[in-house]
């Protein structure tokens, strides 16, 4: 069953929502939904959108995600080899 309902967006919302249309060709009711989804439940990410959503996340460190972790571990490190 479907429930229809009217929304009231201030201009920036609008154009926020407009763009986001244009940019994925999803309509705006569709990108509604989806945020509806994602904030209060009832949205699963498939693995594929995950990766999509976070593609580039780490440009411009310039170590890797080990080391980078390793950095915030070391007082664990020196714990586990002390």
């Amino acid at each position: 069953m479907s429930h229809r309902t009217q929304v009231t967006l201030d201009d920036a919302q609008y154009l926020r929502l407009k763009a986001e249309s244009e940019r994925t060709g999803l309509g705006l009711a569709e990108l509604v939904r989806q945020a509806l989804d994602r904030t209060y439940g009832g949205h699963v990410p498939h693995a594929a959108e995950v990766l999509s959503e976070t593609f580039g996340a780490w440009r411009g460190h310039t170590q890797d995600g080990a080391k980078y972790v390793e950095g915030l571990r070391l007082g664990l490190a020196k714990r586990l080899n002390g």
